[in-house]
């Protein structure tokens, strides 16, 4: 207690409640060398710096006591009590066998703050070796982490960069659990996702359990891509008022108190699955083998494991349910909602995705089931008084609906882009020709646009699947031959399912608001806050004026992204933008127009 509230120094010795890990660090040899040489680097004391070391570590470190897990997991099985956990039996199977062999490295999506809690549960439930997870020190909050810690529960601080002790000893601290052949689980996105679908990698726990597996001559670490998705989530509704630019709220006891409450509604199902499995050790060497590939290792490895985390989840109804609602922004009989789902599935069993649940997505009463356990939580709306029963987004939900949608966008964006190139190839065409390059430029051409917002294949692949995407659209033997623009055009009008409308409208609808307002912008410095705030205001007037299909497209989140990627093409600070910001506003106008064709062309096909 002295210790910890600074009266007397930290103890660089081993205490008796110290978890194993830091006991073992501090008598390693090779831990006291580097903090010595780290100390001569930053021109400190070597003692100083190995006090603060210790703090760092007793802070992050976590154990497995016997009785706290117990109590834990009947814990975290009240509070996950809204779902019924669907696991795959083979896939466990496959895990049993690596774990009795090798580190199990679980790199999970993160969309519910239960997520921390479900992954360890079925974990152990399923006869696998306990995993500790890594968490974020904002959880870490009385009188819960207390107890999380000895529950498996690494807190770690989310700003480190200005704190070389404490990445010194994170870094220690992972190689001590390699070491000690633990598993390991945490979020690769570093936070829970606020559109649905996946967030760009963050590479610091994939970086320090990669150096460690440099520096141990021990088993091999698997990483197990880990897909959680949900029917419906509770805490939906509080991540889109903040994409509407309310602040968050601290997680602390009354934040518990309230996922607790809202736990005790049914929500359906969580479903659990994993990729396969990656050689964390043989991959490492396959790459550096390559001289191509030297330097950019994590990177790499970090995109690898997010694709087979995609290519993982599978589709649920919740999901073809909302994408249907929201392309048509207007209510539907249970009959269109079919119609617009029929194709849908056939597309997806083509390319051979996953359904939740073995669901069927054709059938009339898992549709209506879902319908209604969407009107139960206030997704939707149902009117049923006139002469049949139609549903519609509710009032201010188009940004739920569209989280759930976005679960299941990855598994849309290759064949959306496919249908908007062939578009803007037949348009562009000036002898009633469309040459395969031509389609292939327009397709990266949108995916440059969007390489913000969407996880692409490398160009190699994404140019196969792009061949595959029009293959499926159409009736195309050969898609290295050139086309007539009428015939291209063709394939589009009779197409069964367009999907460019309901996939990628929302967001060009939001860049063309970041775009438009960067290219009015007249200010000398730049001010992010009070631009984004402008956009959210414009946002909510082009809604009105229905100058944008959604009110999804105002959303935060997205504008962030856009003015990413401004950034990213040297559009917001420097001289001589102003050409170039408006040239990026006719491109973003010009994908927003063809897209609107395609919706039109839905339309007329459905008519």
């Amino acid at each position: 207690m002295l210790q910890r509230t600074g009266i007397i120094q930290e103890s660089g010795a081993s205490l008796s409640g110290d978890p194993d890990e830091v006991v073992q660090l501090l008598a390693a040899p090779w831990y006291d060398e580097r903090l010595t040489q780290l100390a001569g680097e930053l021109g400190r004391d070597a003692d100083g710096v190995r006090a603060e070391a210790t703090v760092y570590l007793r802070e992050m470190a976590a154990s497995l006591d016997e009785r706290a897990v117990q109590a834990w997991r009947r814990f975290s099985r009240w509070l996950m009590r809204a779902y019924d956990v669907l696991v795959d039996e083979d896939q466990i199977a496959q895990l049993r066998k690596l774990d009795r062999k090798a580190t199990l490295a679980f790199a999970f999506s993160h969309r519910s703050y239960l997520d921390g809690l479900l992954l360890p549960e079925m974990i152990v439930a399923n006869r696998l070796s306990p995993a500790l997870t890594f968490g974020g020190s904002n959880l870490n909050f009385f009188p819960m982490g207390g107890w999380a810690k000895r529950t498996g529960t690494i807190f770690i601080r989310r700003q480190i960069k200005d704190i070389p002790v404490y990445r010194f000893a994170l870094r220690a601290y992972a190689a001590q659990l390699v070491q000690n052949h633990a598993n390991l689980s945490w979020s690769i996105e570093g936070g829970r996702t606020r559109t649905g679908k996946l967030r760009p990698p963050v590479f610091g726990i994939l970086r320090y359990i990669t150096d460690a597996v440099d520096e141990i001559d021990g088993p091999e670490v698997y990483l197990v891509p880990t897909s959680i998705v949900y029917d419906q989530l509770h805490e939906v509704e509080a991540m889109t008022t903040e994409a509407y630019g309310a602040a968050k709220r601290p997680e602390d006891f009354r934040f518990l108190v309230r996922l607790a409450l809202q736990q005790g509604k049914r929500l359906g199902r969580a479903y659990l699955d994993f990729g396969e499995p990656l050689p964390l050790r043989k991959r490492l060497e396959e790459m550096r083998a390559d001289e191509l590939g030297t330097g950019t290792e994590i990177e790499r490895i970090a995109l690898d494991v997010e694709h087979r985390i995609n290519r993982a989840t599978p589709v649920t109804p919740t999901a073809v349910v909302n994408l249907a609602l929201l392309g048509a922004d207007r209510s539907l009989s249970i009959s269109e909602v079919l119609a617009t789902v029929q194709p849908l599935a056939s597309y997806i069993a083509a390319r051979n995705w996953a359904v939740a649940g073995a669901a069927d997505l054709t059938n009339r009463s898992t549709i209506r089931w879902t319908l209604h356990q969407l009107v139960l939580s206030g997704v939707i709306n149902v009117y049923d008084a006139g002469t049949e029963a139609v549903w519609g987004i509710g009032e201010d939900q188009h940004l739920v609906a569209a989280f759930y949608r976005n679960t299941a966008i990855h598994i849309l964006v290759d064949r959306a882009i496919a249908e908007t190139a062939l578009l803007a190839a037949s348009e562009i065409s000036t002898d009633g020709t469309v040459l395969p390059v031509t389609v292939r430029d327009e397709a990266l051409r949108l995916r440059e646009l969007l390489k913000f917002e969407f996880l692409f294949s490398a160009r190699a692949q994404f140019e196969k699947d792009l061949a595959d995407e029009v293959r499926l659209i159409g009736p195309v033997e050969d898609t290295s031959k050139s086309a007539a623009a009428s015939m291209v055009r063709g394939l589009l009008e009779s197409a069964d399912l367009l999907l460019a409308h309901l996939v990628l409208r929302p967001y060009l609808d939001a860049y063309h608001i970041v775009a438009d307002r960067l290219a009015a912008y007249e200010g000398e410095s730049f001010d992010e806050d009070a631009f984004l705030a402008e956009c959210l205001e414009v946002g909510k007037q082009w809604e009105l004026q229905r100058r944008v299909a959604s009110a999804e497209s105002r959303s935060m989140e997205l504008f962030k992204t856009a003015l990413r990627l401004a950034k990213h093409r040297e559009l917001v600070d420097g001289p001589d933008v102003a050409q170039r910001r408006r040239e990026f506003a006719d491109e973003i106008a010009t994908a927003i127009r063809r897209v609107n064709e395609i919706a039109e062309l839905a339309r007329l096909r459905s008519a």
